[in-house]
């Protein structure tokens, strides 16, 4: 399944509390259950304004009824071509 990063601008997210980011993850896997199997958060990056999202999907549209049913922004939504990692060099 494809898998894709999404990019959310959040000013001031990194400054959120235990409590806000929980209820945040909450309303995102309650959106989840609703729209099925199709669709799944593998996990999240928080930075000072932004969340860097990495979810497998079928298509960016299902991503997109995501973010538009839970409220969040999703100002980029990039599809993972390749994966590199230290060990690649030694390939």
């Amino acid at each position: 399944m494809p898998q894709f990063v999404i990019e959310r601008e959040m000013p001031g997210v990194g400054q959120l509390g235990a409590a806000d980011l929980k209820g945040a993850s909450q309303t995102s896997c309650s959106v989840l259950r609703d729209l099925g199997p199709e669709i799944q958060w593998v996990h999240s990056y928080v930075t000072d304004d932004k969340i860097y999202c990495i979810y497998r999907a079928p298509s960016e549209a299902l991503i997109r009824e995501h973010a538009e049913r839970g409220g969040f922004p999703a100002n980029s939504i990039s599809q993972v071509r390749s994966m590199i990692d230290p060990t690649t060099a030694e390939a």
